[in-house]
């Protein structure tokens, strides 16, 4: 996957394929992708930043993210391309399919 940082108009269209199946959708936040997670309790959401942190070093790929009890906060962009890139889309995805599947 290369990590070239994506323009504005590749970022658009590709925040609009992923918020067309996304539960709750993503955003740009200070030049990142961003979103807010909710959970019923902090067992859950540690749980899922658990499978996140598992993908997440697989993909050589890691989000900056903040937790408080219930809710965690991930933000995504390729710091040594500058920005958003394929790869901050791709990790996204998998995250959805993560947060489907609690």
């Amino acid at each position: 996957m290369t990590r070239s940082r994506l323009d504005q108009k590749a970022i658009e269209s590709a925040l609009a394929e992923l918020n067309a199946t996304a539960a709750s959708p993503w955003s740009l936040a200070d030049d990142k992708l961003y979103k807010v997670f909710q959970f019923k309790d902090f067992i859950e959401a540690f749980g899922f930043m658990t499978r996140v942190a598992m993908v997440a070093e697989t993909m050589g790929h890691h989000p900056e993210w903040c937790n408080v009890y219930a809710r965690v906060v991930i933000s995504l962009a390729t710091h040594d391309a500058g920005g958003i890139t394929a790869l901050d889309f791709m990790l996204a995805s998998r995250i959805d399919a993560m947060d489907k599947a609690v």
